[in-house]
């Protein structure tokens, strides 16, 4: 038993000696950690030199200064300038826009007068037309039966029945009976067409 215990006794001594061996080794590295951090902060906290060639030297910002007035007004006068021309082209076109309502209004009248030329062209011609009718029909009605019906024969049905329905009654139921039978009966429906269109009042 006193063998045992000298033996676990030597043993327990001989650990306590590594270990405060491995203490001291790793305070001696905690401490060169700990140097060469505060080291390194040191050397990223300490202040860097400035070359002077990287600071604006005095004459340039002094230039630019100077210049910025004479740019900011350059650019004003030139934006003037634009809006100037803007309303310059403005007023040229509403000038041809009066110039072209003024064409307009020229030509309208013209057109204006022109149909009124034409109207009463063409109310002389119908005036002549209808007087070369009149005048017609007063001849046809003043030749024989006949000789009326043997003109009328050779008439278009369209254009007999048109005088006929100008004449007298008498003279034109003499003429339509010296007709043949089918030219005569042609004629009389053209005539009963018209007298059904025409309006009541």
């Amino acid at each position: 038993m006193r063998h045992r215990h000298r033996i676990f006794g030597n043993r327990s001594w001989f650990l306590s000696l590594v270990f405060v061996g491995l203490l001291g080794s790793g305070l001696l590295r905690l401490g060169d950690s700990r140097a060469a951090i505060a080291e390194e902060v040191n050397s990223h906290i300490s202040p860097t030199p400035v070359a002077n060639a990287d600071l604006p030297e005095p004459d340039l910002v002094n230039c630019a200064s100077e210049q910025a007035p004479d740019a900011l007004l350059a650019a004003i006068r030139r934006r003037e300038a634009q809006l100037d021309a803007r309303e310059l082209r403005l007023e040229n076109r509403i000038q041809a826009l009066k110039v072209a309502e003024l064409k307009l209004g020229e030509n309208t009248n013209a057109l204006i007068a022109a149909e009124k030329r034409l109207a009463a062209t063409l109310a002389i011609a119908d005036s002549a037309a209808e007087n070369d009718l009149a005048r017609l029909t007063t001849v046809y009605e003043s030749m024989k039966p006949k000789n009326a019906a043997g003109l009328f024969s050779e008439m278009a049905p369209e254009f007999a029945a048109g005088f006929l329905g100008r004449m007298r009654s008498n003279a034109a139921a003499e003429i339509l009976s010296n007709l043949a039978p089918g030219k005569a009966y042609t004629i009389s429906l053209i005539l009963a067409g018209r007298n059904a269109r025409a309006p009541l009042q």
